[in-house]
């Protein structure tokens, strides 16, 4: 079950975050999880939102840089180690993190975590069988 999260390149410059956020808003876009990384002449935006390939399209059509990625959704207890536990399952098998980000889940004692790795569908194979859980796009993707 792989989740499409959308990428935007955006210039370092006063404005162009609230400008992703307003045309997303603008379009009923819902922004379930993000992430920001930045260097010194442009950022990276990463987002899960409810409706990715509209959200492609809007953005395109207001000028921005775009593209769509596959990742993993996954929940992890919300608990010390909960994580570690995750971590080093894909570590034993030899899958690498290329980056990854989380956020709190509307579940109680629960987070979920986004992250992509050069395998997806190897990555998911090998989660599966150490039964960790793995969230659908619809799980993601829904407001609470």
């Amino acid at each position: 079950m792989l989740i499409k999260q959308i990428s935007i390149f955006l210039e370092n410059k006063q404005g162009r975050l609230a400008e992703v956020t307003r045309t997303l808003g603008e379009n009923n876009i819902d922004i379930r999880a993000l992430s920001l990384a930045d260097t010194t002449d442009f950022g990276v935006l990463r987002l899960i939102v409810n409706n990715p390939d509209k959200a492609r399209q809007i953005l395109t059509e207001n000028g921005f840089a775009v593209s769509i990625n596959d990742v993993i959704a996954i929940e992890v207890e919300d608990k010390p180690g909960g994580l570690a536990d995750v971590l080093a399952v894909l570590d034993r098998k030899g899958i690498s993190i290329e980056y990854m980000y989380a956020f709190v889940n509307s579940k109680p004692n629960t987070a979920m975590v986004i992250f992509r790795v050069e395998n997806p569908e190897s990555a998911l194979e090998i989660l599966k069988s150490e039964n960790v859980k793995i969230k659908s796009a619809e799980d993601v993707y829904k407001s609470y």
